[in-house]
């Protein structure tokens, strides 16, 4: 077995919108002019794709291959990490859109928990996350926590749990919920290699001082360069400053329109 490998993901991830046209069709011609707009204009360099931003779970699955294929192939050369979500209600659904994100060339898979028939205990969801990790173990492959939506409330904690001996490829976590606790307890648990990213917006300071190594968020595309990198620098390079602090109030409001909108993150 291929042991994974790839940059460890840290620092601003935006969770990408997936542009659409107003029948409903996936847009792929907007996928380059959106890359060059978070370079050029917002300064981020890792994207977080068909995730709960960009309504992944809405799409089919062949929607889901097109939009990864064409994140990667104009991210190449220009972006430093693409984490494709890959979850499905389905594992077969999910194993196909993993081997497809090994085969385009993405940095990194995500996966969610099943949210229908909802796993009852911590060793069944990591049989699901196992067996999507094993059909790519060249891939870094990090658990995307987000209960809200999955109603999955399962301590992340308990799901590190010794999660390196049965998938080798694990890199991180994306923790989309409120339990700070939790959260702070994955970190002090993780490996130096792996990536502690936070993606709830409005509680960023918080999971940053908890040691959130990266942030994953809907937000990013548009606040990145004055909100969220003043936020984050200081934590990544252990400068602290009550400059940081300032830039959590102007997020909120942002965050609670974007919920308004059904814009969840």
């Amino acid at each position: 077995m291929t042991p994974a490998v790839g940059k460890k993901a840290t620092g601003l991830i935006a969770a990408t919108f997936t542009p659409l046209t107003p029948e409903g069709e996936i847009n792929l011609a907007e996928i380059g002019p959106y890359v060059d707009y978070l370079l050029e204009q917002q300064g981020v360099k890792s994207i977080f794709v068909n995730g709960t931003t960009g309504e992944g779970m809405s799409l089919t699955v062949e929607e889901r291959k097109m939009l990864a294929a064409e994140w990667c192939s104009k991210a190449k050369n220009k972006l430093e990490n693409v984490i494709v979500h890959v979850g499905c209600m389905s594992l077969k659904d999910s194993q196909e859109l993993a081997q497809h994100a090994g085969e385009i060339g993405a940095d990194g898979i995500a996966v969610i928990s099943p949210s229908f028939f909802k796993p009852a205990t911590v060793g069944a969801l990591k049989m699901f996350l196992q067996e999507v990790a094993a059909v790519v173990p060249a891939v870094p492959f990090y658990y995307y926590h987000i209960p809200a939506m999955t109603g999955v409330h399962l301590r992340s904690r308990d799901v590190l749990e010794g999660i390196d001996a049965e998938i080798p490829s694990f890199r991180g976590l994306k923790f989309s919920g409120s339990d700070l606790m939790d959260f702070g307890q994955c970190v002090s648990y993780s490996p130096s290699h792996w990536s502690l990213l936070y993606g709830m917006d409005e509680q960023l300071l918080g999971a940053l001082a908890m040691g959130a190594n990266g942030a994953v968020g809907r937000l990013v595309s548009f606040f990145s360069f004055l909100t969220f990198g003043v936020m984050l620098s200081p934590f990544l390079h252990q400068q602290l400053s009550q400059r940081a602090f300032t830039k959590q109030p102007v997020l909120n409001p942002k965050e609670q329109t974007t919920v308004v909108l059904n814009f969840s993150g």
